[in-house]
């Protein structure tokens, strides 16, 4: 363990000096032109990506790129995912786009990195078809970006042909966890903080564990001080992340479950709302179920993902759980915590689903009444267990249950929602509404939205909200004096 740290110290000592001669370069480059170069992310995906954007934006800021907000830039960073193909679909969509900017921008570069460039068949086909890529690397390595774009801008100024100048650098797997880079906040009042990396649990549907690698838990103590300093900068809320934070220091010595640490986290003077996602039903302890009902700090709102109500196709999918597990966990949950919001993931169209299969899930949707859903059609992955299953689904059959189950979502997320209507709540104030600018939207404890009449000054603050009316998946409220 104490090598381990050594060894990740060096490293971002390491990153931090290539961060400084870039920057002393790009400087020296100012002073020549009068322009600064200006850089833009686009993030594909989950929590984890746009945390991980968040982590290259810093690097590029202290480099001394400015960010825009069009692709038409001195450097531009596709953040991709690779969860469904659709993903994968409209990255290679937008790179042609990319590729037709860059004939027009001399010294224009682009970088790929994310979930997606962890599977070779996709680095082999962006090597043989994007020849205009300038950096590819991967999840594991986000830390490298500041040496990764020296070496580029090195082979440049020596020469190379464009067809030596791709910087590829992918790993398959890593133990390491660099503290102390630099990352660019969305939000100067809350804050993504990551927890745990990789996942260990292979459901057979799932590229995750094969492109995020094994489950590394990072030091408690480390994750302790980056609150306590984030709450020093002003922030109120913070979320931790990880593939599965319910698997939380399992791979510690000592190993600390994710409870305890949300014990210590709760003791940091300063943060008012702790949020946690994504848990895993398998490892939801009682012990956590215990923490989140005496909390005060923790927020009512708890992601379950369920993906399928059948106990048949949960053991094909590897979830190690059964319907009947599920529904008992929900039933701890609700009696620690009974004014909780939860929400899930279900795949629908997983190979051999049947419609008794199918019965089995709007069952449980129907007896949990989920807030939300987020709702799949099954997209085979290559490379995963389910992607070769006999069986498959035939996509009219998964569309027409797919309708079925949005209606019963909709309807229940309706009853849900509207059980906070004429009451008043803490909100945590985040932005002037993007559709009415004399609007305000901010969040409920339980994750959903309200909109309602106030000034900017609000931004960041945590305010009583009389909620007027729901909208199903929002509020219409008005500011408590």
């Amino acid at each position: 363990m104490e090598n381990n740290i050594n060894i990740n110290k060096i490293e971002a000592d390491k990153q931090l000096e290539i961060i400084k001669e870039l920057n002393q370069r790009f400087e020296e480059e100012y002073e020549k032109t009068g322009i600064r170069k200006t850089y833009h992310i686009v993030t594909f995906g989950c929590q984890m990506n746009s945390r991980d954007s968040e982590k290259i934006s810093g690097i590029l800021k202290q480099i001394g790129y400015v960010e825009t907000d069009t692709e038409d830039a001195d450097f531009v960073i596709y953040n991709t995912c690779t969860v469904r193909e659709n993903a994968n679909n409209r990255v290679y969509g937008r790179l042609g786009h990319l590729g037709t900017l860059k004939k027009k921008r001399p010294g224009m570069l682009i970088a790929l990195c994310g979930c997606m460039m962890q599977e070779n068949t996709t680095v082999e086909k962006i090597k043989e078809s994007y020849r205009f890529v300038d950096i590819i690397f991967g999840t594991h390595n986000i830390f490298k970006l500041a040496e990764l774009i020296k070496i580029r801008l090195d082979n440049e100024e020596t020469g190379g042909k464009q067809s030596d100048l791709m910087v590829v650098d992918l790993w398959k797997d890593t133990d390491m966890i660099v503290e102390n880079l630099p990352n660019d906040r969305k939000y100067p009042f809350k804050a993504g903080v990551n927890i745990i990396f990789g996942c260990n649990n292979f459901c057979s549907y799932c590229i995750v564990p094969y492109v995020r690698g094994r489950e590394r838990s990072r030091n408690p103590q480390d994750i302790i001080e980056e609150v306590k300093k984030l709450a020093s900068e002003g922030v109120i809320e913070v979320m931790l992340l990880g593939q599965n934070v319910n698997s939380y220091g399992k791979n510690l010595n000592p190993p600390m479950s994710f409870a305890k640490l949300l014990l210590e986290i709760e003791k940091i003077e300063g943060i008012e709302r702790i949020r946690f996602m994504t848990s895993h039903p398998k490892d939801l302890s009682q012990e956590l179920i215990d923490v989140m009902g005496a909390s005060k700090k923790i927020c009512k709102h708890l992601h379950l993902p369920l993906q399928s109500g059948s106990s048949r196709l949960l053991k094909i999918m590897n979830r190690r759980y059964t319907k009947e597990d599920y529904l008992d966990l929900v039933e701890r949950i609700r009696k620690a915590v009974p004014d909780i919001s939860l929400t899930t993931d279900i795949i629908v169209g997983f190979p051999g689903e049947t419609e008794e299969d199918f019965l089995e899930t709007l069952d449980v949707v129907k007896k949990v009444r989920f807030d939300n859903a987020f709702t799949f059609l099954y997209s085979k992955r290559t490379g995963t267990p389910a992607a070769i299953m006999e069986n498959q689904v035939e996509e009219k059959v998964a569309k027409e249950r797919f309708d079925r189950l949005l209606a019963e979502i909709q309807n229940s997320a309706a009853k849900s929602s509207s059980r906070y209507e004429h009451t008043i709540q803490d909100v945590l104030v985040e932005e002037v509404n993007t559709q009415d600018e004399n609007l305000l939207t901010g969040r409920l404890s339980n994750n959903m939205l309200v909109h309602f009449a106030g000034d900017k000054s609000l931004i960041g603050k945590l305010i009583p909200v009389y909620l007027e009316e729901s909208k199903g998946f929002y509020y219409i409220g008005s500011q408590v004096k």
